[in-house]
């Protein structure tokens, strides 16, 4: 299989990434430094984009459509975990808020634009790492301009991604792509848990194998696991409205003029 992995330079990522070169497959390799993605590529494929960019964004699934003429899987994995203790608000380089724009925004955008190209790979899948830390959306600020929490900023982009795994479940139902999300482990040991602060609950070798499972095997689709287990996100996660009224905010900021480079 041809699966693209974003976030692929370190911990799950790097992991996934390795164990599926290791299996056989072509794995395309996303990450931020040049020097890192070659690396872990080797001489495979690498692809350098900054997600706080959506420009880079768009880049990145320029190359990856020109480059490629099938891709069996994408995993969105890329993400901004909760800062250090007492960080504030940070904005991407499009203004938006860091952990809304690489968690969510970015994951989003890059699936719209390889739609193409995974449906004419079907049978295909989409996986999105997602958590169990979720918090409902508030879509009077939708970016947290005021009453700023790093924690609660990742658990709102994360809720997000949730739902729109479940809306794109069904648009692409019976089109042969899956989408489904995940949390594939807590506190794995990772620079991301270290810069919060927070002691390792589980290993990346134990996310690793989740994410991998939902990777290679036929699941089905529109699911949420903890780990290998089937679970239920927030209720808000669920609610038609409020997936519509995310979809809609969404369009408006990905559509938007300032973004079209």
């Amino acid at each position: 299989m041809r699966i693209l992995v974003t976030g692929a330079t370190s911990g799950l990522g790097r992991h996934l990434a390795e164990q599926l070169s290791r299996a056989g497959h072509t794995v395309l390799v996303h990450g931020r430094d040049p020097a890192r993605v070659a690396q872990v590529a080797g001489a495979g494929r690498g692809y350098v984009a900054d997600l706080a960019s959506l420009a880079e964004v768009r880049s990145l699934a320029e190359r990856v459509r020109a480059e490629n003429d099938r891709l069996d899987v994408l995993v969105n994995n890329a993400g901004v975990g909760f800062g250090a203790p007492g960080a504030g608000r940070r904005l991407s380089r499009d203004g938006h808020e860091l952990r809304f724009a690489v968690n969510y925004l970015a994951p989003v955008l890059l699936t719209r634009l390889l739609l193409p190209l995974l449906r004419r790979s079907a049978p295909a899948r989409i996986v999105n790492v997602a958590s169990l830390g979720q918090a409902p959306i508030d879509f009077d600020d939708l970016e947290m301009d005021t009453g700023y929490d790093g924690v609660l900023a990742y658990r709102r982009s994360k809720l997000a991604l949730v739902a729109y795994s479940f809306d794109l479940a069904e648009q692409l139902r019976g089109e042969g792509v899956t989408v489904n999300s995940l949390h594939p482990a807590t506190f794995m040991d990772t620079a991301m848990v270290h810069e919060a602060g927070v002691s390792p609950v589980s290993t990346v070798e134990q996310g690793a194998a989740a994410t991998l499972r939902l990777i290679v095997e036929d699941v089905g689709t529109g699911h949420f696991f903890d780990g290998t287990a089937q679970a239920r996100a927030i209720p808000q996660a669920y609610d038609p409205q409020v997936r519509r009224r995310l979809r809609e905010a969404t369009d408006r900021i990905l559509s938007s003029r300032s973004l079209a480079g």
